[in-house]
């Protein structure tokens, strides 16, 4: 029975019985951006002395701060992509595919024991590193080639996110700086994410070491975002974003980038545990 497998304090009821539970609740707030408009109507009609109210985000805001369980749990999701970006040197030769390399990720974490990608994986080869969510082609990797992975985990649930940049031949200059500018734009970043900075802080602190560097205006998208269930959850850490506040015990991703069209980008990404 379904009862046999929920949390301690949850009732798994049939769905049949919703309308008649809902006659007791006179309001009801749902996640607009999970629900389509149909969704909405289909309740609406059945749960008439119910009022419906449009919300965002609400469950994400509890989950924000993580528990010393989920905290394990991600850790060990974090040591399987850390092993995964360890295996990719060794079948960077010339002539694989960003698709070969994707799927070999694919079954290696598989093989590690993780249930899933958190996310499709992204490696990019040469120019194809230009694009920020770039998807994998049967480019071949030939020698000399700067080479992005962005890669990810579950375990129990549990997500993880990296970004790291391989060269496979002599670095040329302005890759060299580029890729300096990035490193010390993360490390500076991650020093300052403690509880109480504020997310659009955070993200200025970043973009002040590249534009050091001269490099602010090819930064295109936000500094990170929360991790833990979904990919993508709790706080996005942006000038544009709500102007928030780190909690104790949130997982966010540190991932600052630069990109030139046509040419190369470089992205390097941690995940960090806010003290």
């Amino acid at each position: 029975m379904a009862q046999s497998g929920a949390m301690p304090g949850i009732a798994v009821r049939d769905s049949a019985d919703l309308p008649m539970i809902m006659k007791k609740i006179r309001a009801c707030a749902f996640e607009s951006q999970d629900i389509t408009i149909s969704q909405l109507a289909i309740w609406k009609r059945k749960m008439k002395s119910t009022k419906f109210i449009q919300s965002s985000e609400a469950v994400e805001y509890f989950r924000r701060a993580k528990s010393s369980e989920e905290l394990r749990l991600i850790r060990k999701s974090e040591r399987i992509t850390i092993e995964l970006l360890r295996r990719i040197p060794s079948v960077l030769k010339p002539g694989i595919s960003e698709r070969a390399l994707a799927w070999k990720i694919e079954m290696w974490a598989r093989e590690l024991g993780a249930e899933a990608m958190s996310f499709d994986p992204i490696v990019a080869f040469g120019t194809h590193t230009s694009r920020p969510h770039h998807q994998p082609t049967t480019k071949k990797l030939t020698k000399g080639m700067i080479v992005q992975i962005d890669i990810g985990v579950k375990y129990r649930g549990y997500c993880s996110d990296r970004s790291v940049v391989f060269f496979t031949g002599p670095i040329p200059q302005d890759q060299e700086r580029a890729y300096k500018a990035v490193r010390e734009a993360k490390a500076t970043a991650k020093k300052a994410a403690k509880r109480g900075v504020s997310v659009r802080k955070l993200d200025r602190i970043a973009r002040e070491v590249l534009k050091k560097y001269d490099l602010e205006e090819f930064f295109t998208h936000s500094l990170g975002h929360g991790v833990g269930l979904d990919i993508h959850e709790g706080v996005s850490l942006s000038v544009r974003a709500p102007n928030e506040k780190l909690q104790k015990g949130e997982v966010i991703t540190i991932e600052p980038g630069v990109y030139f069209p046509a040419k190369f980008g470089i992205r390097l990404e941690d995940m960090v545990i806010v003290k």
